[in-house]
């Protein structure tokens, strides 16, 4: 029998019950990849995050799993594995490895996530947004197989009930729904169902794909953003050149052991 040390976070939060969990489980050495992936479909959060020490760039290697997938990029698990990792730190950096370094520091009672600026394309999408819902007023798209569709305002955002079994079948993308907000700048959802999550509570990735397109939309580097899941969410963007700057808060909510 193995035990693992396991704590879930509810990143993007100032109380427990909001924002979106994110179970970290520090391991000494990377398990086989089935068992890691086994073990994402056992918490059945929207992302595991399982960490290795590390050395030169960085003080930890980083990995985040859906219950179902690996994925490239994940922001709210990252910001959960800082939380849950920083100690007596100041700074602290994870290696991935298709994100590059990802770095989150303390910012008051909170911290700032950096992560890589992922600007998104205009492209036609009519399928997708005849699933999603309402027309968009534009549809763009990133490589990282980010689907943005840009609403006339929030409550049209808060309104849309995708189809689900018809998104399901195009495989693991995010697509995520974003307008200009009331009590935040911008207002966002995020939806996976080919990842085995129909809607993320609150996504970091999302951002750094949004964030880009909406400074250029407002006209400032620096602005507030909420998500708008029943769990809801709150963050600060700020664009830094070819980086996205996320500020949020953590709660620990759970702390143990994961037995094998």
């Amino acid at each position: 029998m193995t035990t693992l040390p396991f704590t879930q976070v509810d990143a993007f939060a100032d109380r427990p019950f909001t924002g979106n969990p994110a179970a970290v489980m520090p391991l000494e050495a990377w398990l086989d990849d089935e068992m890691l992936q086994a073990i994402g479909a056992e918490n059945n959060l929207s992302e595991t995050a399982f960490t290795i020490p590390a050395s030169g760039d960085a003080d930890f290697e980083l990995r985040w799993f859906t219950p179902n997938s690996e994925v490239a990029l994940c922001g709210h698990a990252t910001l959960a594995s800082a939380h849950a990792l920083i100690g007596d730190r100041e700074e602290i950096r994870f290696r991935t490895r298709k994100a590059g370094v990802l770095t989150v520091r303390r910012d008051g009672d909170g911290y700032a996530m950096s992560l890589p600026a992922w600007k998104p394309e205009p492209k036609p999408m009519p399928e997708i947004a005849q699933a999603i819902g309402p027309v968009p007023v534009e549809t763009l798209w990133h490589p990282g197989r980010y689907s943005v569709l840009v609403y006339h305002d929030e409550a049209t955002v808060r309104a849309l009930t995708p189809d689900f079994a018809a998104l399901r079948p195009l495989g693991d993308v995010l697509y995520i729904a974003t307008a200009r907000g009331e009590t935040a700048d911008i207002v966002s959802r995020a939806f996976a169902p080919g990842a085995g999550i129909d809607e993320d509570p609150v996504t970091g990735s999302a951002h750094a794909v949004v964030a880009p397109y909406w400074a250029e939309k407002l006209g400032r580097a620096h602005f507030t953003a909420f998500q708008a899941s029943a769990r809801g969410g709150r963050m600060t963007c700020t664009v830094e050149n070819d980086r996205v700057v996320l500020g949020g808060k953590c709660v620990t909510v759970i702390e143990g052991r994961f037995t094998l």
